[in-house]
């Protein structure tokens, strides 16, 4: 599957997942810490659709986004 939207052109971001440990200041503890992390993608929330291309009916994913702006016309 494509992880690029046609019309805007947003594509997967990268960041972490981070694990916490400890009691909260404000709950009576110490503090939280951050004690790992791993990389993570952040992936856009595509959808497969048909779309007027160009005066053409072809099919394209396109963001989330996109289609509630209204950016795409829907075959």
């Amino acid at each position: 599957m494509f992880k690029k939207c046609a019309i805007c052109g947003k594509g997967p971001q990268s960041g972490k997942s981070v694990v916490r440990k400890g009691l909260l200041k404000k709950k009576g503890g110490t503090g939280s810490k951050i004690v790992r992390w791993t990389k993570r993608k952040f992936l856009p929330n595509l959808q497969k659709i048909r779309a007027v291309i160009d005066g053409k009916i072809r099919p394209a994913y396109v963001c989330a986004k996109c289609l509630k702006k209204g950016d795409i016309k829907k075959a």
